[in-house]
């Protein structure tokens, strides 16, 4: 049969179209698939929601993600922090092509490169008080902490040792200061286990021998002098963590903020014979800062009691170090005070008997110190070469009573001592306390007593006296009404009188004084 010319090139465009068929087949089948079943056979992935290519099984992706995960994170030796999400959505198709592995592997590579939050580096934690600060190393935690010691021994003979809590639940380090010296003897003994030769026998029993001597009395010289113990006063707390780089402190900021003196708010107990002018020179602050430190004070003239609480600053570093010492002192002493309590004295009532005088001596004193205060000091050997004379004193053992302010609220409208007459008539040396208040407001007795005079007193208008177990005698004056009479005990706080305007007076106020030894004194020194 032959072919036409049309016969012929049909022929030729149907052998071509099968060779291009056959091409296509060979190289493109691996990349298709086709519909056999009525179920998903193609699937597009996706990666933190971007589409990074589409496969035929998905779980072939999720294991291309999680190596590529993996190389990510090997790249530090820190904590590598991504947020990573994988989805997927599959389609049923007849014919569908699918991307290369690599270019997939591209795809979600660069995406989980993206997704990279932070580095989490290793770190340590080290909290003391309610100060916390983040260092890099276990190395720079010890040098924070030798700082800290480093500024009491000049020798550098003390150092640090991390050691893990197992009593803790978290992964928590215990900070210990170790004497270098006897670390090093120990290891040392350690490496020298002794032979038993029958010398060694020899050494070994006259070692035990010697443990069993009687305790013969120490010289001077026989003392070891210098830092004994060291160790801190705060619990210090080390955690090893992983947190960002941002957060990782450097460790001289740390040693300025523990190690190195601030003003620390402490508190400061009232003693006897105590007064602002004496305490400000004591604590080294000026009185107008102590007095703005505390509420309770309102001038320098303000009364204080035995044992009242003040607040007070002092330099004193976040991390404070305790230390034991033996030192030798060549020193003058005193010797303590003997007191001889007399049973029918207030307590306020003293007499120096016999006048002190110093004496000289040799000592050994165990010492202990937190920081640079001295809290504690024992002698170990004293040698006295001039005896010191004590202070003798009598003094009382009767609790005195107590005076309280006579009225609620009032101002303060004159005080003891010179002044301008407010008024004719009135004295130029104010012997009491003024407060300025309403007539009609309830007067109380400061302390308790009996009722020495209750009535009109001239100057002073209606007045009430009042005589105290302790010899002193209260004074109220300028009242509108008196609610006592001469001979009536009364309470401490019981109303006694209303203020008033009456006498020389130059408006509506209680006039208080406080006689001791028939002499009028600032009553403000003795109110609670």
């Amino acid at each position: 049969m032959k072919l036409t010319k049309y016969g012929k090139k049909l022929k030729f465009v149907y052998m071509f179209a099968t060779l291009v068929t056959l091409i296509f087949g060979v190289v493109f089948c691996v990349y298709y698939t086709t519909i056999r079943e009525p179920e998903f056979n193609l699937f597009h992935i996706y990666v933190n929601g971007t589409e990074v290519g589409t496969v035929k099984d998905p779980a072939e992706a999720q294991n291309w993600m999680l190596e590529s995960r993996k190389k990510i994170a090997s790249r530090s030796s820190e904590l590598v922090f991504m947020e990573v999400t994988f989805t997927y959505i599959g389609e049923a198709l007849n014919f569908g092509k699918v991307d290369e592995p690599e270019f997939v592997k591209g795809n979600i590579n660069r995406v989980l490169e993206s997704a990279v939050e932070t580095t989490l580096k290793r770190a340590y934690t080290v909290k003391v008080n309610e100060y916390v600060t983040n260092l890099s190393n276990e190395e720079e935690v010890k040098y924070l902490l030798e700082e800290a010691i480093g500024k009491y021994d000049s020798e550098g003979r003390y150092g640090i040792a991390l050691e893990q809590n197992n009593n803790r639940e978290f992964n928590l380090l215990q900070a210990t200061v170790v004497d270098n010296k006897q670390v090093q003897e120990t290891v040392k003994l350690q490496e020298e286990q002794p032979v038993f030769t029958n010398a060694g026998i020899s050494r070994e029993m006259d070692r035990i021998l010697a443990e069993y001597e009687p305790e013969k009395e120490l010289d001077f010289e026989d003392y070891e002098l210098g830092i004994q113990q060291m160790g801190f006063s705060e619990e210090i707390e080390i955690v090893e963590s992983y947190l960002p780089v941002s957060q990782i402190e450097e460790v001289e900021d740390a040693v300025h903020a523990l190690v190195e003196e601030q003003e620390q708010q402490v508190i400061y107990e009232v003693e006897s014979g105590d007064t602002l002018s004496e305490i400000a020179i004591k604590v080294n602050i000026p009185m107008d800062d102590i007095i703005a430190m505390n509420a309770s004070l309102e001038n320098e003239n303000s009364v204080l009691q035995i044992g009242q609480e003040l607040i007070i600053t002092v330099p004193e570093p976040e991390l404070s170090v305790v230390r034991q010492e033996v030192n030798y002192y060549e020193e003058i002493y005193n010797a303590d005070i003997i007191y001889i309590d007399i049973e029918d004295w207030y307590t306020y009532q003293t007499e120096v008997v016999q006048q002190p005088s110093a004496g000289f001596r040799r000592v050994v004193a165990n010492e202990t110190f937190v920081n640079k205060e001295l809290v504690n000091r024992e002698i170990l050997k004293e040698e006295v070469e001039l005896e010191a004379v004590p202070k003798i004193v009598k003094r009382g053992t009767i609790v005195p009573p107590t005076y309280i302010k006579p009225l609620s609220g009032g101002r303060k409208s004159s005080g003891f001592g010179p002044r301008k007459a407010p008024t004719k008539g009135a004295s130029t040396y104010h012997k009491g306390q003024d407060w300025a208040t309403p007539v009609g407001t309830p007067i109380y007795a400061s302390s308790g007593g009996t009722v020495a005079k209750a009535g009109w007193g001239s100057g002073y208008g209606y007045v009430v006296y009042i005589n105290h177990t302790d010899g002193r005698q209260t004074r109220y004056a300028h009242l509108s009404k008196v609610q006592v009479k001469v001979g009536q005990t009364v309470k401490q706080g019981e109303k006694i009188a209303l203020s008033g305007n009456t006498g020389v007076s130059s408006g509506p106020h209680l006039h208080f004084e406080m006689l001791i030894g028939g002499k009028q004194v600032n009553p403000l020194k003795y109110l609670e």
